[in-house]
């Protein structure tokens, strides 16, 4: 009964330093906005596009999502990765949370959420919708694999999808 009553005294003395460790822990990042307006953004984005001759990436998820965090984080600490959204696309995170579920938008873009988040919509300049990936072909272990979001992010580039990129070169 004392050794009980022991490592109770003892455990009640160890809860003020679990409190402060739980205060010491960084917030989560925060990089979708819950009350921005997709519909807007997203009309903002295809316009940039467009001029700019890239396409739109939504990526679309929630602060909340452990694996959104994790693509996010990839494709901003892989260089090879940053150079490819920087030069293909105009990139923006479309939010998914019981803030606000943007149910409208996901409605126009196909029910893109029934692939689990991340998930990810390519736009053209225009604003049509060309391809919605589902995130889980991405992973590898307990992240996206590099090398799969490479060869997505080449596969949809507009370069891929520009018929003159196929036409057999002109021999001299």
């Amino acid at each position: 009964m004392k050794t009980i009553l022991f490592a109770f005294i003892l455990l009640l003395g160890t809860l003020p330093e679990l409190k402060a460790q739980e205060g010491a822990n960084p917030e989560k990042p925060r990089i979708y906005n819950p009350t921005a307006d997709a519909q807007q953004d997203i009309k903002n984005a295809v316009a940039k596009a467009g001029k700019e001759g890239k396409h739109v990436l939504l990526q679309i998820g929630g602060n909340w999502c452990v694996w959104c965090i994790r693509f996010h984080n990839l494709t901003h600490s892989d260089t090879t990765l940053s150079r490819l959204l920087t030069d293909h696309y105009e990139v923006l995170r479309v939010n998914y949370s019981p803030e606000n579920r943007n149910e409208a938008t996901l409605a126009q873009l196909g029910y893109p959420q029934r692939f689990g988040f991340p998930v990810f919509v390519i736009l053209d300049g225009k604003g049509n919708r060309l391809h919605t990936q589902n995130s889980a072909y991405l992973e590898e272990g307990k992240g996206h694999s590099p090398k799969l979001v490479a060869e997505f992010l080449q596969h949809w580039s507009p370069k891929a999808l520009d018929p003159k990129s196929y036409l057999p070169k002109k021999r001299n």
